[in-house]
């Protein structure tokens, strides 16, 4: 039987995982922690109110709750491949549900952000990459760059590996990652040139994040 490319693309995962109550495990777990780290980042890195957030891989909305009734009314917005573990989110974890319009929960399996509008200015894939290979977030990237023209940064996290490394590698939190299969890990040199082909330039932010995992910040190339 072949491999999904990510565990979350597993027939079924999703409806079995909210059938059992499980909408915040299935996200990677340390929901309160990675939630608030989440915030914090956005906000070091620039991130107001008045700011337009893009939440990519939002999940079961572990940031959503927390960013939400930060930023002025109207000014988040979320994809996930998951509708539903969205929509639970959005029923079970916002403490004003009232206040996130459910036309901003858009179902996206393959980042082509359908319906969400240029006017995003900054955006985040906490811990989707790592789980998704590299043409992926090539592609991801791409698409951001085409659809956001008012973006002003985008931040993503991965895990890396030194270039040509032959096989599994263990990362400082713990987590074994591959070139080939979920958990991935990139080379540095190779992912800085996938996000230069897409028009951004990458900045390594040197925090410890969750299972090791290595944020960076994308931002445009000034025109030439």
């Amino acid at each position: 039987m072949t491999r999904p490319l990510s565990p979350y693309l597993k027939p079924g995962f999703y409806d079995d995982a909210l059938a059992r109550g499980r909408h915040r495990d299935i996200v990677g777990g340390r929901w309160e922690e990675t939630g608030r780290a989440q915030m914090a980042l956005l906000i070091d890195e620039g991130l107001l109110p008045h700011h337009h957030l893009l939440d990519i891989g939002a999940g079961s909305l572990r940031l959503g709750c927390k960013a939400v009734s930060w930023l002025d009314p109207g000014h988040y917005w979320a994809t996930d491949q998951s509708g539903a573990l969205m929509e639970r989110g959005h029923t079970s974890e916002l403490s004003d549900p009232a206040r996130l319009n459910p036309a901003h929960l858009v179902q996206d399996a393959d980042f082509r952000f359908p319906g969400v509008p240029p006017t995003i200015t900054h955006a985040i894939a906490f811990a989707v990459f790592t789980h998704l290979p590299l043409d992926h977030l090539a592609q991801a990237l791409i698409r951001v760059h085409t659809c956001f023209p008012a973006l002003q940064n985008l931040l993503f996290t991965v895990f890396l590996a030194p270039a040509g490394h032959p096989g599994p590698l263990r990362q400082p939190d713990g987590v074994v990652t591959h070139a080939t299969r979920a958990p991935y890990h990139f080379d540095p040199e190779t992912l800085h040139q996938t996000a230069d082909t897409a028009g951004f330039h990458l900045h390594q932010r040197n925090l410890r994040l969750p299972r090791g995992q290595i944020l960076f910040a994308a931002q445009r190339r000034n025109p030439a």
